[in-house]
């Protein structure tokens, strides 16, 4: 397999992506989760432009990276300068990174016109810079920014440019598509005429989404021969954003045959894409090609059928050789091979010829006729399944509540609830006071509650969403709603639909509560025999 250079801008180029910022805490431990991906080259950022990336590098010295090249970025000095005595290199010396990125202008309109210098002189900036570092022990990347719309507008120039940077040492010659104008074919050409130009030169490719294309753009350079890929992971950044890494790996790795890192690393892709969106704070993309929570759902009724008995069937790859898995999908377009499929899933043995799979396939549709919408609910699936199956445990009965809100000319005061519970034959009635109605009553119940189940105390609520579904009914319509739940370690959503919120949001934050008990007893049952495993490993 042919040896493809990963190398990672997260840290300072996805970093400018709108709404997107980070700590000094937050660039460590994405740093850390990167290099153990295998990511070999890590960007981390501009030391100099602001006192957080001085901290990174100077952090990383205390907590080491175990095999990936940090990379300090900067840009080549400025017109009139000698790189020796330019200030803004001298942070980047004190990083004390192996590598170093340079970015350098390619195109004749940003030299005159955002430099305000000559031609000679940029080719100048360039050679000066990359020498001066590579006096110092370095070894230089060099970006050639903006280069395809260099290379349009004037070639023999952005040749020069490039020709600059390698005689003076630079190691990878990266060309990036800063704007993300250019297409696929484009790329394909311009590298091929770079290949022939400067036979000798390592080369790199940097793309842009703007045009919906960064990907395909880089496989097209790949394809023609660049060494080097730079990307971010799900692909965050300016404007439209940059490449995906956690699609061009995938493709690069397990389509094109190219060793990028180690098979056992690809199956981290998944749980990397969520560690860092959890860590920037943006919800993953649920749609996102090989690792998002949908990527391998199967919904029609025809599909899941066939990927059971066979998964290339609907399957492109295997979804675990990148960490992901295979989801059936529960919605009124499933058929019995849903139900089947799902039940397996929550570890129920259920036949084909068994009436309860045709009762719940019956039930599915018509709630979710009705408004249900299983798919987003799959906490609430396992219930109505083995509620139909007889399986289904009832900790506690609800024998009613209220809900008390005052307000008081523009003030809200927080809502009062009461309720009245049943468990094991005792009536509980308790109350308490949230910041709102469902809060109100999510915290009556655990009063209640959690003296005879106290795990629920580990339980809260992660997520709420409501969704009106047929707005012109006005303050009639009928609303749903989600709730997820959390006990620290696994999520569950339940949902809840009626003509009153209220009531819609108590059906959700019962059966939340009711899952999340049904998933402690499955731990503690797996604690148990995992014990008694270990007591006998002992013994003997």
């Amino acid at each position: 397999m042919t040896k493809l250079w990963i190398y990672d801008t997260t840290l300072r180029d996805g970093a400018q992506r709108e709404g997107l910022s980070l700590s000094l805490e937050d660039k460590l431990r994405i740093a850390h989760q990167l290099d153990s991906l295998g990511i070999p080259f890590i960007e981390g950022g501009w030391p100099g432009a602001n006192p957080k990336d001085v901290q990174f590098f100077w952090q990383l010295k205390e907590q080491p990276l175990t095999q990936a090249e940090v990379v300090a970025f900067c840009s080549t000095r400025r017109p009139g300068k000698q790189a020796a005595s330019d200030t803004t290199l001298q942070p980047i010396l004190s990083a004390g990174t192996r590598w170093v990125t340079i970015f350098g202008k390619s195109w004749d309109l940003h030299v005159v016109e955002g430099l305000k210098t000559t031609l000679e002189e940029n080719l100048a900036m360039i050679a000066d810079t990359i020498s001066y570092l590579r006096s110092q022990g370095r070894q230089v990347i060099y970006d050639a920014e903006h280069w395809f719309d260099g290379y349009k507008n004037n070639p023999d120039y952005a040749l020069q440019t490039l020709a600059a940077a390698t005689n003076a040492g630079a190691e990878w010659l990266v060309l990036c598509d800063t704007n993300g104008g250019t297409l696929p074919h484009e790329v394909t050409q311009i590298v091929a005429d770079v290949s022939h130009a400067l036979p000798t030169a390592k080369l790199g490719i940097h793309t842009h989404n703007d045009s919906g294309t960064a990907v395909a753009n880089a496989l097209s350079a790949v394809r023609e021969g660049a060494g080097m890929v730079q990307g971010t992971i799900n692909g965050y950044g300016e404007r439209c954003g940059n490449a995906n890494l956690c699609t061009l790996i995938p493709n690069l790795q397990i389509k094109l045959g190219y060793d990028c890192i180690q098979a056992q690393q690809l199956e981290k892709l998944t749980q990397t894409s969520r560690f860092i969106s959890e860590i920037v704070n943006l919800a993953p993309d649920d749609h996102a090609p090989f690792v998002g929570l949908s990527a391998f759902a199967h919904k029609g009724g025809i599909h899941v059928s066939a990927v059971e008995r066979n998964p290339l069937t609907y399957e492109h790859i295997q979804p675990q050789q990148i960490g992901n898995s295979r989801r059936i999908v529960i919605s009124d377009q499933a058929g019995l091979s849903n139900v089947l499929s799902k039940a397996k899933s929550f570890g129920i043995e259920l036949d084909r010829q068994n009436p309860a799979c045709r009762q719940i396939l019956d039930s599915l549709k018509e709630l979710e006729n009705e408004g249900y919408q299983f798919e987003g609910a799959e906490a609430s699936f396992e219930l109505l399944m083995r509620k139909a199956l007889k399986q289904r445990q009832h900790f506690f009965e609800i024998k009613g509540f209220q809900v008390h809100l005052d307000k008081d000319g523009e003030k809200v005061s927080n809502s009062l609830a009461t309720v009245k519970v049943t468990v094991n034959g005792q009536d509980i009635l308790e109350a308490a006071e949230g910041n709102g109605p469902v809060s109100a009553l999510d915290a009556a119940l655990r009063k209640a509650l959690e003296n005879f189940y106290p795990a629920i105390a580990n339980f809260y609520l992660t997520d709420y969403k409501v969704r009106i579904l047929d707005g012109r009914a006005g303050t009639s319509a009928k609303t749903r709603v989600l709730i997820e739940s959390s006990n620290g370690q696994q999520r569950w959503t339940t949902l809840g639909v009626s003509c009153n919120i209220l009531d819609a949001s108590y059906q959700a934050v019962v059966e939340g509560l009711e899952y999340g008990l049904i998933a402690e007893s499955r731990r503690q049952r797996v604690d148990g025999r995992r014990q008694k495993v270990e007591g006998n490993l002992t013994l003997s």
